[in-house]
């Protein structure tokens, strides 16, 4: 594993360290690594919704959208998710 040095104004530093202290993380490389996850798995949705866009954009097979319909299936699907 790599080491990367960083340096942070105190606030910053004391915002860490009260995670640490409430128990959600072990030591500030955790945390570190957390935002880096939470960071990269945000990208990936991003780039995966900008890819559906554009594929809809593109697409010739074009749908009359019925916004009443949509909003009771997700209606429906929030209750069986929930």
């Amino acid at each position: 594993m790599a080491t990367l040095n960083i340096s942070l104004p105190d606030p910053m530093r004391t915002w860490i360290q009260e995670r640490i202290d409430e128990g959600k993380y072990s030591t500030s490389s955790d945390y570190v690594r957390d935002l880096i996850r939470r960071d990269q798995d945000r990208k990936q949705k991003i780039e995966a919704m900008q890819q559906a866009i554009t594929q809809g954009l593109e697409s010739k097979d074009v749908k009359d959208f019925d916004i009443n319909a949509f909003t009771k299936r997700m209606l429906k699907e929030s209750q069986i998710d929930g």
